[in-house]
């Protein structure tokens, strides 16, 4: 493009970071839950995060902002709430008391179901849709922060709504949709027009639900909708995001609609623009700046796609086009600039959310030179790895099969009562476990010091365990800042942040790593802690590990390495540590995989070749594990059942699945697929600070006995209780041995 035509290019973004550069709205919000901070200090701090955001924007010279897809918790359930979709056990409480009981459930009430945001790590909470829902408009709240926008902002704030199709679509719906969007459709028009009515000409309908599979089946119902809003008051702008619009394309684009966002850092929508052409008198908004990605663009590649775009005749046009960012913000930290301790030439090709809207406005005036000094210097800095990589490139169909059938190594492994106890691996990081960590990364205490008051905290945890009658124990996990970072601290090839949180859930955050080169493990990583622990008890202690399929999901991986490769690299350097574990005497190791599922590609057609090399690089890490020892996996959060001939070729001894929130569904999945070993459906959500009643609990296990025979029935929490304090969760494990023991009495 030449000078004249950037000039004249607007840019967009559709989201921006929402817990805070030093997660001030997660602080305001865990004080606000125990109490020691009102409703007005906790909505000043989200203000102020909020308008944080919107300043950072406007400096950064972004010509339309995306405004209230900011959240206290998170957007799916603001608006449920906003469309008045309260299921019926919420009705007496209200405001800020609803919102959290909807989210996190109070005592006798359970939260709705939460579960992964397409193909990320973040969780939204799925809104409940019965037949005698009546939605109702309460708009008051996004109105004002919509004016509180404005108001700093002035035309630049472009306020996001979540679309029809998206919201329904991700509910849990049990009437038609059809019927649903009906029920809707006056509330958006009334929504529109209320924003009409503020002065906003432009309005961002966010819609990813339409790079799902199975859009086209709903193509009737969602073009009546939309030609229902078409005169409703500010312009749409449909934005799409995360993966292409496939078949759905061709109506999808004729929509009417002014604008529509694409994203073109995954999928193939600059094929469908090239082949299908694009609308006349339709803006193009072109997501070429990856939201989800800490990497810098690729000069070379963004400017292609955009020289081919600007080839259709339609886009040619003054105005026709637009650069945007793929995706909302939300899942980058806030600024690779904090980051000083990392190399130079790795910082150098990192863009969090800042430096994403640098990226955006250097692209709009065709200045990338800065990008391509920085990605030479970086792949001078970060060669490959020829022994890492030969590893892998020699690896053979005996290294992803084990020994013995299930039927045949069973009765090898440790022998237990019927229906036994274990939990799923963390107990409570509580201040002492935090600030132990602080002082020893400080440099206040020695290592011998630090080990120490681990090894104190996990003699605790065996205690409590081995008192309570818990079966098959774990250590605690005490070491472990996170389930991922703690191992990519221990291998190479892995980078990490100081300030780069980013959120999961609610006030949860996580410090993604970030993958730069080859993977190897230098050391054993858990073997001392193992032996710690198993110290301490003659129950069996499970070796804990996190899978490398989870490991890749929850990191941030290099683009321009396959990712089967590098979960190759990971299921090798696991595969080495449990050898190390079964030396050190463990009888269970446990690799989690609650990520593999969120990792599906978004169009059906693209499952098979992911589901085999995800399965594959599990079962690299554990297929060569000893027959005697008995393999688990856990999974949670996320819906299995499209994917249960993928769960069965894992071949794990036991699986462990989150289960109180989604109401038996996964287990029901299993039985009815024939699952053929054993399962540990959670009894009780550990997301919630609910403490379970034995009866609760044991009508839970009773019903487990509804769909499985007893010996292939395991009794544990939904997942690991880091989150939870020793308050909540001694009360509740000696529920669920309370119930065991009852269950145990009459099955005799």
């Amino acid at each position: 493009m030449d000078r004249a035509t950037l000039d004249m290019v607007r840019t967009q973004t559709l989201g921006y970071p929402r817990i805070g550069r030093d997660r001030e709205l997660k602080r305001a919000l865990e004080s606000y839950w125990a109490g020691k901070l009102d409703s007005a200090g906790l909505m000043a701090a989200f203000h102020s995060v909020v308008e944080d955001g919107w300043m950072t924007q406007r400096e950064a010279g972004i010509d339309r902002i995306a405004v209230g897809g900011e959240s206290l918790y998170d957007h799916v359930l603001d608006w449920a709430v906003r469309f008045g979709l309260i299921p019926a056990r919420f009705g007496a409480l209200q405001g800020l008391d609803r919102l959290f009981a909807m989210a996190r459930g109070v005592p006798g009430i359970a939260a709705l179901e939460m579960t992964k945001w397409f193909d990320t790590n973040y969780h939204y909470l799925v809104p409940e849709i019965g037949a005698g829902v009546v939605p109702e408009a309460d708009f008051a709240g996004f109105l004002e922060l919509v004016e509180r926008a404005r108001a700093t902002l002035g035309e630049r704030a472009v306020p996001v709504v979540l679309g029809p199709y998206t919201l329904l679509r991700l509910a849990h719906l049990s009437i038609p949709l059809g019927v649903a969007l009906g029920k809707l459709l006056p509330l958006y028009r009334e929504l529109l027009a209320s924003l009409a009515s503020l002065g906003v000409t432009e309005v961002q309908m966010h819609e990813p639900a339409f790079v799902l599979s199975g859009a086209d089946e709903a193509r009737d119902e969602v073009e009546r909708i939309y030609a229902g809003l078409a005169d409703a008051g500010a312009s749409l702008n449909l934005v799409t995001y995360y993966d292409d619009l496939g078949d759905a394309y061709p109506w999808v684009v004729q929509l009417p609609v002014d604008a529509i966002t694409l994203d073109f850092t995954r999928g193939n929508s600059l094929a469908l623009v090239e082949a299908q052409g694009w609308p006349t008198g339709k803006v193009l908004a072109a997501g070429v700046i990856d939201g989800r990605s800490v990497w810098r663009l690729r000069p070379n590649e963004v400017e292609d796609t955009l020289r081919r775009l600007r080839a259709v005749p339609s886009l040619q046009t003054p105005g026709a086009l637009r650069l945007s960012i793929s995706s909302s913000l939300q899942f980058v930290p806030h600024s690779a600039s904090r980051e000083t301790a990392l190399p130079d030439p790795l910082r150098g090709v990192l863009a969090f959310a800042d430096e994403k809207l640098g990226e955006l406005t250097a692209l709009a005036t065709g200045d990338l030179s800065g990008a391509r000094a920085a990605w030479a210097a970086f792949e001078r800095f970060a060669p490959a790895d020829e022994a890492v990589r030969a590893r892998v490139a020699g690896l053979t169909a005996g290294d992803f099969r084990r020994a013995l059938s299930y039927v045949e190594r069973r009765p090898k492994q440790v022998a237990l009562p019927l229906l036994p106890m274990t939990t799923i691996g963390s107990f409570p990081q509580t201040r002492e476990v935090r600030q132990l960590r602080s002082r020893y990364t400080k440099g206040e205490i020695t290592l011998a010091e630090y080990e120490a008051g681990i090894d104190a905290l996990t003699a605790y945890a065996i205690g409590v365990q081995d008192g309570l009658g818990l079966d098959m124990l774990v250590h605690g996990e005490f070491e472990r800042t996170d389930m991922v970072e703690f191992f990519a601290q221990k291998l190479t090839g892995f980078a990490f942040t100081q300030h780069g949180w980013v959120q999961s859930f609610g006030s949860r955050c996580v410090r993604p790593p970030i993958i730069y080169a080859d993977i190897s493990r230098p050391a054993p990583m858990t073997v001392r802690e193992f032996a710690v622990g198993q110290s301490f008890t003659s129950k069996p202690v499970k070796g804990m590990l996190t899978g490398p399929v989870t490991i890749i999901n929850w990191s941030y991986p290099r683009a321009d390495i396959p990712r089967q490769e590098i979960a190759y690299q990971l299921g090798l350097a696991l595969r080495d540590e449990i050898a190390d574990l079964e030396a050190a005497g463990a009888k269970a190791v446990q690799v989690d995989e609650p990520a593999l599922r969120e990792g599906l590609p978004l169009k059906r057609d693209r499952w098979g070749i992911y589901l085999a090399w995800a399965t594959d690089a599990f079962r690299l890490a554990t297929c060569k594990a000893l027959p005697e020892t008995q393999v688990h996996t856990h999974m949670c959060y996320s819906e299995f059942g499209e994917i249960l001939e993928a769960i069965d070729r894992l071949d794990a001894d036991v699986i462990s699945i989150e289960n109180a929130r989604s109401d038996d569904a996964t287990l029901r999945d299993l039985a009815i697929y024939g699952y053929p070993r054993e399962v540990g459906p959670g009894v009780y959500d550990i997301h919630s600070p609910v403490v379970p009643a034995a009866a609760f609990v044991e009508a839970k296990v009773r019903s487990f006995l509804a769909h499985l025979a007893p010996e292939r029935i395991w009794v544990n929490p939904d997942c690991g209780l880091k989150t939870r304090t020793w308050a909540e969760v001694l009360p509740s494990l000696r529920a669920m041995v309370e119930a065991v023991a009852k269950v145990r009495a009459e099955l005799g």
